[in-house]
């Protein structure tokens, strides 16, 4: 059995990776990880997110992955104790000094080696599989045929990412946003320079920025290959994105393993995929190792998107109408679509739009403001309101 590793951000992203078809969640706490400008989860929230998950039968690990300086270490013993008592269900870590710790308080959890190890061969998989790790989060740059060695050699438990941002270095040792911004990337605060566009002396624009990765093509070979987790990044992204893409590797996954997946049905999921975000993707290192068409050359197409209309809060089954917390703008005549963990997408068209109050209305053009519309299937609360998609 595969799993399926949502990112969490906060709270609201955590019960929606669990909604949308999420096995597992990662996130981090308020110390000692990677994604620094992401709201994080105090004790109490973790402890919250833990029960929470548990009562679901699904898992939850927590990041503590920053590259250590002294000054960092105060408290961490503490912290991996606390988490250990509270029988989260795993650790990723990447400094030494956090498997050893693990290692010399005997803790009774899952070790996950992240990426910012960068592991591509055996012999360092292996060498970290006698500190106590149980499951290695390949480097970004691995083949398949690394992950095939590795998985032979050592019998570890193999993740890889299989969606989201990639990183211009070495999963994620860029020094970039230290040197501009001093802002240390591998303490959690990059500052995605790589991401930037810079001006030349030849007066054009230059980017260093690979394509998102987008492995959507792959993942029954991967499942033959034996990968244990397919991991999402995307800590610092929206609800409706975690929703989405959970949502369509879910389903592809479920096909998969109940042999009805289609050539059409990858079709429509990658382009479901390509629209989500704003960034172009790509298999990137999986089967070959990228090239320019892997790159980025001209960020200017990059728009913000608009697609996620509403948020269903309730559904009056007797009156056959929604009342949904409006995102984005949208209007009377409007074509859009539904999506939710446990129905097929559903089309519609708004007929008609009312306020709280139920008075008239043409438009919703309020952020977060309240309304009402008529559907004739049943909708389900935390489904998702969208445009429609032409495709």
């Amino acid at each position: 059995m595969v799993e399926l590793l949502a990112p969490a951000g906060d709270k609201e992203k955590l019960q929606y990776a669990f909604l949308y078809g999420a096995d597992a969640a990662y996130f981090g706490g308020q110390n000692y990880s990677l994604r620094a400008n992401a709201k994080n989860f105090s004790n109490d929230d973790i402890i919250e997110a833990t029960n929470y998950a548990h009562k679901l039968h699904k898992k939850v690990y927590v990041t503590v992955n920053i590259i250590f300086h002294n000054e960092d270490i105060e408290g961490l013993k503490e912290y991996l104790l606390f988490l250990n008592n509270i029988k989260v269900d795993g650790i990723i870590a990447s400094d030494i000094l956090v498997l050893d710790l693990i290692k010399a308080l005997k803790l009774d959890v899952k070790v996950i080696l992240s990426t910012q190890a960068s592991v591509l061969n055996e012999y360092a998989a292996d060498f970290y599989k006698d500190l106590g790790v149980d499951q290695v989060v390949m480097a970004r740059e691995a083949l398949k045929e690394d992950i095939v060695a590795i998985k032979n050699a050592t019998n570890l438990e193999i993740e890889c990412f299989i969606h989201g941002a990639m990183c211009t270095s070495f999963s994620g040792k860029c020094v970039l946003s230290n040197y501009t911004t001093l802002r240390d990337s591998n303490r959690g605060g990059c500052a995605q320079i790589c991401r930037w566009v810079f001006n030349t002396a030849e007066e054009y624009p230059f980017t260093m920025t690979p394509k998102d990765l987008n492995f959507i093509d792959y993942i029954a070979d991967m499942i033959n290959t034996g990968i244990n987790t397919f991991k999402v990044e995307g800590r610092m992204r929206g609800i409706y994105y975690i929703a989405t893409v959970i949502l369509c590797y879910r389903r592809v996954i479920d096909k998969i393993m109940n042999n009805t997946l289609t050539e059409e049905d990858k079709k429509y999921y990658l382009k479901v995929l390509n629209r989500v975000a704003n960034r172009e993707s790509s298999p990137q290192f999986y089967d070959h190792l990228p090239d320019y068409q892997d790159q980025y050359y001209d960020l200017e197409n990059e728009e913000s998107n608009q697609d996620f209309l509403g948020i269903i809060l309730d559904y009056d089954k007797e009156k056959k109408i929604a009342t949904i917390e409006e995102r984005n703008y949208f209007k009377v005549g409007d074509e859009v679509e539904i999506i939710g963990p446990n129905h097929e997408t559903y089309k519609s068209k708004i007929t008609a739009l009312y306020d709280e109050d139920n008075n008239v209305l043409s438009v919703a053009n309020k952020p977060r403001m309240i309304v009402k519309v008529p559907f004739a299937l049943a909708l389900e609360k935390y489904d998702l309101m969208r445009v429609k998609l032409n495709f």
